[in-house]
């Protein structure tokens, strides 16, 4: 971050400091007089909980003139001949279509799923034991599958200006202002609709077009660019914007007839686990654990085991674990929290890493497993879309579980007991019982009995690669520019948003 501010790091205080008094001791920090300081500005907030009492731990900004905290402007381009297209409207193509809307460059978007209005009502509806929408449900449609998430925005490392681009877009249309100093951000399923329809809102004033509920069903190489193609017309461009998301299978299987050159590429698969968040809470705060001017705890572990490595993500506090499937006959999980975080339970998904090497021959072979298992879990669980379950301490022992004990599970439409540690492959079970138990030592209680695993969480990347060049141009196309999570190219919200911005940085330059 290029700035002439003074940076302060490590201002450990209490929770009910406010900002004058963090002001001031930042320039007691610097020996700076606070009548002297005309810019101070939050940069990061994090929470110490290793000792009680539990503690905030700021990073601030001083200067002595008036700064600003240095963030990305898409920059102004020339005119195209032919629009900008971007295939799908998830985190990377809503902010790259913002971006080139912005830059002056009017996309056109098609997303194969309804509005977030409609979607959420889709949803919900199969959630309540309705059909399932294989064109729109929690994976597609306007928002993509982070619309239904915890909304969570690490930032990890990477482009900081980008990075801050994209908190204040999201605090522009709705989003908590703490998101933008908050060291694990948070926006809730519930606001990020809002988000979702302001950034749609922005694009069409500047120009742009949004065509919701319009898939892109082939793509044509045509003289100086390509064709998109669907049901409703065709879309000719010199710059196609592939952010199809990581469950775009069909879209896959289309470029790879049409020749575009792919790669397997590791992903992970595991389960979904649900512990009580009182216990979650307790456990890491200790004392202050009722504290109300503390977040619900979150976590994110890691194990080495001798059968391979387990790592949580995607931890919502206070969260759901919800219905994902986008395709007919499977039970797919992921996880979800609202603004308040104020459910029973706290869930995350235990995975295990899975190279191409394992799944065997052929570009596919990934995608194969995943849906094998989505199919297994949904016979499991009785083929109505119920999830299968088993207690924790039932999957440690290898066993059949019987009954829930404190830990209801929150999975909709319903569950069923399964012994899921018998339909994991590769030493995927045995690598979570040893991650368990290290668990257990990491956090007290991790490793109750009674915590509830749901099967299977398949969906948290892609499993292929559509390659592209460091000019981000596909290999096979130049026309055609592959982005975010489902081409291989990002790893959750954030990092699909900011790949968005440098495909559409590309493109406004030229390239």
């Amino acid at each position: 971050m290029k700035t002439r501010m003074e940076i302060v790091n490590n201002l450990t205080v209490n929770l009910s400091t406010d900002t004058r008094e963090l002001r001031a001791l930042a320039c007691r920090r610097l020996g700076l007089r606070e009548k002297d300081v005309r810019t101070f500005v939050v940069l990061r907030r994090s929470i110490d909980a290793r000792r009680s009492p539990v503690k905030y731990v700021y990073t601030v900004g001083l200067s002595q003139s008036v700064e600003t905290v240095p963030c990305y402007a898409p920059p102004v381009a020339a005119p195209l001949d032919l629009p900008p297209v971007v295939v799908g409207f998830g985190p990377a193509g809503m902010l790259c279509a913002l971006s080139l809307a912005e830059s002056g460059l009017k996309p056109i978007v098609l997303e194969r799923g309804d509005d977030v209005d409609t979607r959420t009502a889709k949803v919900r509806a199969f959630w309540d034991g309705g059909k399932l929408d294989t064109r729109c449900n929690v994976q597609f449609g306007e928002g993509g599958a982070g619309a239904f998430s915890d909304g969570k925005l690490n930032t990890g490392t990477g482009d900081k200006e980008m990075q801050r681009y994209v908190l204040e877009t999201f605090v522009r249309y709705g989003a908590p202002e703490d998101i933008l100093i908050d060291a694990k951000p948070h926006v809730g399923t519930d606001k990020l609709k809002d988000v979702v329809k302001g950034i749609r809102n922005r694009i069409l004033a500047l120009g742009g077009e949004v065509h919701l509920g319009e898939q892109v069903e082939d793509i044509l190489p045509i003289e100086g660019g390509v064709r998109l193609v669907t049901a409703k017309g065709t879309y000719d461009t010199r710059h196609a914007v592939l952010a199809i998301g990581h469950s775009a299978r069909d879209t896959y299987r289309t470029l790879f007839a049409r020749g575009y050159a792919m790669e397997g590429k590791p992903f992970s698969v595991g389960v979904r686990v649900e512990h009580l968040q009182a216990d979650i809470t307790r456990a890491l705060y200790g004392a202050d654990w009722q504290n109300p001017l503390l977040p619900p705890a979150d976590y994110r572990l890691v194990s080495h085991t001798p059968y391979g490595g387990v790592y949580t993500f995607c931890m919502c506090p206070g969260g759901y674990v919800v219905a994902s499937s986008s395709e007919e006959g499977t039970v797919v999980t992921n996880g979800m929290s609202y603004y308040a975080r104020d459910g029973a339970n706290a869930n995350a998904a235990v995975l295990v890493g899975v190279t191409p090497d394992m799944v065997g021959e052929g570009l596919f072979a990934g995608a194969e497993l995943q849906a094998e298992m989505e199919r297994t879990a949904y016979r499991l669980g009785g083929g109505d879309y119920r999830a299968p379950v088993q207690l924790l301490g039932d999957f440690v022992h290898g066993r059949a579980s019987t009954a829930f004990g404190r830990v209801e599970p929150t999975y909709r439409p319903g569950v069923s007991f399964a012994r899921l540690d018998e339909h994991l492959p590769f030493d995927i079970a045995p690598a979570m019982r040893a991650a368990f138990a290290d668990f257990g030592k990491k956090i007290r209680g991790y490793d109750a009995e009674d915590a509830v695993l749901t099967g299977f969480e398949t969906r948290s990347s892609a499993p292929l690669r559509v390659l592209r060049g460091e000019d981000m141009r596909a290999v096979s196309n130049p026309y055609v520019y592959p982005c975010g999570e489902g081409c291989g190219y990002a790893g959750g919200i954030m990092s699909a948003a900011t790949d968005g911005l440098k495909v559409a940085a590309k493109i406004a330059a030229g390239n």
